[in-house]
């Protein structure tokens, strides 16, 4: 009687495959105990470097490091089962030129067990990202708004309006003409993810773009309401755990000051009921 190989998560291939298929379930996770939340309903989890804003507090994730999405990384592998997990190239790791690229993709999925990376950038990118996919390194893209580099773009404003569409839409074709197995389209008009999404035979992958994408992804804190720094228009908060928590924690210490808790049921005996002593 043999015995029954493990299923596998879908590799970047079988999401690539789903082009015009049933939509793809994408979202971001930080840690084991959030992994484990996303990954049953999703297709896709993402390790973004959007954990430097939500979990560390930095302005923008600009300051997030390859330690940072290493360590992140290695606690969401422990949490995944069934989708594909991906992770985000941080600011400074890949922008200098293939070679560099290719050395920190290459650490990342080994250190982390990534099935594949994701790198901001279009035109630009599109030669690093042949030579990573040419080294069996898969990268899911990211154009529109892509926040590495929203300093260069004045903030974080919605991208390929007008004029500026066809800068988009060139980026989009680029990244999967150079390989890419599907691209992140975030912060553009619906009509132009509508457009690309016709345009390109990989995925795309919406964030504040169309529900004619062929995905959608989300920041898990931010859909949960955990986290309220600021909600871009294109948050659906589908609770308000934060206003749980909030409310949870005031309630605590107020039974704290008050002495009401802990109470009889939470503090321990010197010896169970009826016990004797010895002598």
């Amino acid at each position: 009687m043999s015995a029954t190989a493990p299923s596998l998560p879908p590799s970047p291939a079988d999401v690539r495959a789903r082009k015009g298929g049933a939509p793809l379930v994408c979202l971001t996770a930080y840690t084991t105990p959030q992994a484990r939340l996303v990954d049953p309903h999703c297709d896709v989890v993402l390790v973004g470097d959007s954990v430097g804003m939500v979990l560390h507090g930095l302005p923008s994730t600009i300051g997030v490091t390859m330690e940072m999405m290493i360590l992140h990384g290695q606690a969401v592998a422990r949490g995944i089962a069934t989708s594909t997990m991906v992770i985000d190239l941080p600011f400074g790791s890949y922008e200098a030129g293939p070679e560099q690229a290719f050395a920190s993709a290459a650490r990342l999925m080994a250190e982390t067990g990534a099935a594949a990376v994701k790198l901001e950038g279009g035109v630009t990118m599109a030669a690093t990202i042949r030579f990573l996919v040419e080294r069996s390194v898969p990268v899911m893209a990211h154009v529109g708004l892509t926040p590495q580099a929203v300093h260069v773009l004045g903030g974080y404003k919605v991208q390929g309006r007008a004029d500026d569409a066809a800068r988009v839409m060139a980026d989009a074709r680029a990244v999967a003409d150079a390989g890419a197995f599907a691209v992140v389209l975030e912060k553009i008009p619906d009509s132009l993810a509508q457009a690309i999404t016709r345009a390109v035979a990989i995925p795309t992958i919406g964030i504040g773009a169309s529900a004619r994408c062929d995905g959608q992804i989300l920041v898990t804190d931010d859909l949960l309401g955990q986290f309220t720094a600021f909600r871009p228009k294109f948050v659906k908060r589908y609770a308000d755990l934060g206003v749980a928590a909030d409310q949870a924690v005031a309630a605590y210490a107020a039974e704290v000051r008050s002495g009401a808790f802990p109470g009889p049921e939470h503090v321990f005996a010197d010896v169970a009921p009826n016990a004797k002593l010895k002598p």
